[in-house]
């Protein structure tokens, strides 16, 4: 192994040679089979996961699981081909099955990948219990149960409560044939509470929840299971009173922190360079060009401590990194992962992500947001005659091709004369990615992120992402609603 080496690095890597018997030949030989078809280049994606999940609706266990899973996907590409393979038997006898499956795809001469790896220093985003987790059900369990109590406390309206908590231990360690080689160790851990309220014929909803990459202290520590509770109750109770949201185009204001999915979903998943090569994005080809008003500028970042969408490495094992995508309207390039960045000649942002050993990877986000402005949120609002606010999402759509977006806010209120008024339900926001981010006339200067719940869909595969923006005004977008 060629140094510099962390001792964390060798920490993590020397867990899979010492647990499943792996060595450095035993890679190389791996790799070699994988390119005795011919082909580009090869890797191999080595995962162990420890996991635990519990559940509790109406105050009773419905669910607890623990679990461990490892295996190993070996990639090789050719061109635009990519052949995959994958196996939960790490023995030599079947990784190099694995691998010589995988070469399938290719056509022409062996080629022999670089002999000996390479390890650069490793980032130290988040913290790695020492020997995993203790996997204490009991604590877990406490965790839960104050959240279902706190949210029953809430209001009397509050008619059921379902809270759950999930955590995971991931380990990967990647070996390329150019000779990159990388592992990590990768906590997350994430608390959710859904909160149904009544008031005689009508029912409401409210969720919430918080996590990030840490382990069960470091949660406790900075996200309360009653605060989660009691804002998930908070927002099924605000329904109960709101009235039918307006319908029409107006400004919208949408508030700081999770509305960032709205961007992530409208615009992120657009940039992301295996659309733009395959020119099935609305933003292909559009590099260099105004894509929104002068004062967006998105960004995202891999790189921040403790969120749940950041790495130390990708699935591919390149160093993740900060990269803007539009600067002050200009759009300035994609997310890549190293196909799409050998195809286009970009640089590789690090932003290759897989759900798990089973899947191939492709470029995803990490953590999306716009940065903040400099204006006033107050002045913000007060800059609205009539117009919407909309304080939190739930579900949405987006067709990647166009840039049509459809999303439900479920908490907003009506602006009237530069103030906040009634709450409202049922809105849906409809607009186009690229022209929507047009209309952005004001930005506050209170940036916020998510509370660590987002995951993100691509493809079949799900990744912890994070989300973020601050108070912005949109001139023009379409409200969808059944009131007046």
């Amino acid at each position: 192994m060629t140094k510099p080496e962390t001792q964390a690095a060798t920490n993590h890597r020397r867990y899979f040679f010492e647990r499943f018997g792996l060595t450095e030949r035993l890679l190389e030989r791996c790799l070699g089979e994988a390119l005795s078809a011919g082909g580009d280049y090869a890797d191999l994606y080595f995962e162990a996961v420890a996991a635990t999940s519990l559940s509790v609706d109406e105050q009773i266990v419905k669910s607890a699981s623990q679990g461990m899973s490892a295996g190993c996907g070996i990639r090789v590409i050719s061109g635009e081909r990519t052949g995959y393979a994958y196996t939960d038997n790490l023995s030599p006898e079947r990784l190099l099955k694995a691998a010589k499956t995988a070469a399938l795809i290719a056509e022409g001469p062996a080629k022999q990948p670089v002999q000996g790896f390479t390890e650069g220093p490793l980032k130290d985003l988040y913290p790695v219990p020492m020997g995993g987790y203790d996997l204490d059900l009991a604590a877990r369990l406490e965790l839960i149960q104050r959240a279902d109590r706190a949210a029953r406390a809430f209001d009397p309206r509050v008619i059921q409560v379902r809270a759950g908590y999930a955590e995971e231990l991931r380990r990967i360690l990647v070996a390329g044939s150019d000779g990159a080689f990388a592992s990590d160790t990768q906590p997350l851990c994430r608390l959710s509470v859904a909160v149904i309220a009544r008031d005689g014929e009508t029912t409401t909803r409210g969720s919430a929840g918080g996590g990030g990459r840490a382990g069960l202290e470091q949660f406790v520590g900075s996200k309360s299971p009653e605060t989660l509770a009691q804002e998930a109750a908070r927002g099924a109770v605000l329904q109960l009173g709101a009235i039918a949201a307006p319908a029409g185009e107006m400004e919208v204001v949408l508030g700081p922190g999770w509305p960032g999915i709205l961007l992530h979903e409208a615009v992120g998943h657009g940039l992301e360079a295996d659309f733009n090569r395959k020119k099935t994005s609305a933003f292909a080809g559009l590099i260099g060009q105004q894509v929104a008003s002068s004062k967006v500028t998105v960004v995202d970042n891999g790189t921040m401590a403790g969120r749940r969408g950041s790495l130390n490495v990708d699935d591919e094992g390149s160093p993740t990194q900060e990269t803007v995508l539009i600067e002050n309207g200009i759009l300035k390039g994609y997310l890549t992962d190293k196909l799409s960045a050998r195809l286009t000649g970009a640089a590789n942002t690090g932003s290759g992500r897989r759900e798990n050993y089973q899947s191939i990877p492709m470029p995803r986000m990490t953590n999306t947001y716009m940065l903040a402005g400099d204006d006033e949120p107050e002045d913000i609002i007060r800059s609205v005659k009539k117009g919407l606010y909309a304080v939190n999402f739930g579900g949405g759509q987006v067709d990647i091709t166009n840039g049509k977006f459809v999303f439900s806010a479920s908490e907003a209120y009506l602006i009237e004369d530069g103030r906040i008024t009634a709450p409202v339900r049922d809105a849906t926001l409809i607009g186009n990615g690229p022209e929507a981010l047009k209309y952005v006339s004001m930005v506050g200067h209170d940036l916020r992120l998510d509370q660590g719940i987002g995951t993100c869909g691509k493809a079949g595969q799900s990744v912890p992402v994070g989300v973020g923006m601050p108070t912005i005004k949109l001139d023009r977008m379409t409200v969808g609603g059944t009131g007046r």
